[in-house]
């Protein structure tokens, strides 16, 4: 989930906290409760930093090695502990036990994005990645925002917020029912179909799709349970050439194709360089698909430039590509 939904969550969940009596008695506690809960709501998002080096490490280890199993264990203590540190008179367990549920429910909801987790290291780096949820869903925000109004308003939270989250349970499986009867419809339409990504928009009943055959990847949009394909491509393994393998060697790429699991490539040659192109087909918006790499290199396979990321303009990505040699 987006930053502000994790923040509106802790907040939540610091009012949830009251209904552990030990919490609801002690004001040192609950004080300390609440400001865990914030700050492991936030805290495994801190590898965001690593967006200020470069694209391609942001891509390898957002949401990698910081919503991993091992983290989401230590992340509690380690704030559990600081804060011991400010408040002694605390209940450490219980600050312990509700930062535990913070941290993890991050972790938790992060995994019904099309972006996903790899929530399963160190047993597994495969990204997990539900397609339910839209990174920012207006109805999960909406609904904390509101919870959190009528906590400083004055009404009870223990009320507010374990009917909220009811609320949230049954949302998420009305969510999963739409999902299901989409790839039931798309799989009737497209027989031979071995995958169905989707990602959810902030609209509700519209997604992006992108189906993988034996043969062929199609990319659609749908409302409700009504899909409308618009593009498809030959699936057309990598070639083993020299030109490829020095591609797929460089940092941008290997990031890119580390992160990917549905992307159709092309390989342009020019009088003085060869530009080799990896498109993602899950996020197409507006007639382009935002999030690709490509990587330049002279006829002696020496790699000239290269990039990866998301442009979501046709214009920006254009200047990005024209800074690169030519």
């Amino acid at each position: 989930m987006d930053t502000g939904t994790h923040f509106v969550m802790g907040i939540a969940l610091g009012g949830l906290a009251t209904i552990d009596p030990v919490v609801f008695n002690h004001p040192e506690t609950y004080q300390s409760v609440l400001i865990a809960t914030i700050v492991g709501s936030q805290i495994p998002d801190i590898d965001t930093v690593l967006k200020l080096r470069n694209n391609a490490i942001y891509i390898r280890n957002h949401r990698g090695i910081t919503h991993s199993i091992p983290a989401v264990v230590l992340w509690p203590i380690i704030i559990a502990l600081l804060l011991y540190l400010f408040y002694p008179e605390v209940n450490l367990l219980h600050v312990w036990l509700w930062t535990f549920l913070a941290v993890f429910l991050h972790v938790f909801v992060d995994i019904f994005n099309a972006y996903g987790t790899q929530a399963l290291r160190p047993f597994s780096s495969k990204w997990v990645a539900l397609g339910w949820i839209n990174t920012f869903d207006p109805f999960i925000f909406g609904i904390h925002a509101l919870g959190i109004v009528f906590w400083i308003f004055g009404s009870d939270p223990r009320v507010i917020f374990s009917t909220m989250y009811i609320v949230l349970i049954g949302y998420y499986l009305y969510r999963y029912s739409i999902r299901k009867t989409l790839v039931s419809v798309i799989k009737k339409r497209i027989p031979d179909t071995e995958q169905v990504i989707l990602s959810p928009t902030m609209k509700f009943f519209q997604w992006r799709i992108a189906v993988i055959t034996k043969n062929k990847f199609y990319v659609a949009y749908a409302y409700q349970s009504s899909f409308t394909i618009v593009d498809e491509f030959e699936r057309i393994p990598l070639p083993d050439t020299p030109v490829m393998n020095t591609a797929i060697k460089d940092t941008n790429v290997a990031a890119f194709l580390s992160f990917s699991p549905v992307y159709r490539w092309e390989i342009e040659e020019g009088i003085r360089y060869i530009e080799v192109r990896f498109i993602d087909l899950r996020y197409r918006s507006k007639d382009h698909y935002p999030f690709f790499a490509v990587v330049k290199m002279d006829h002696n396979m020496n790699i000239l430039t290269s990039y990866t990321g998301w442009i979501y303009s046709k214009e920006k990505i254009r200047k990005k590509l024209e800074i690169l040699p030519q």
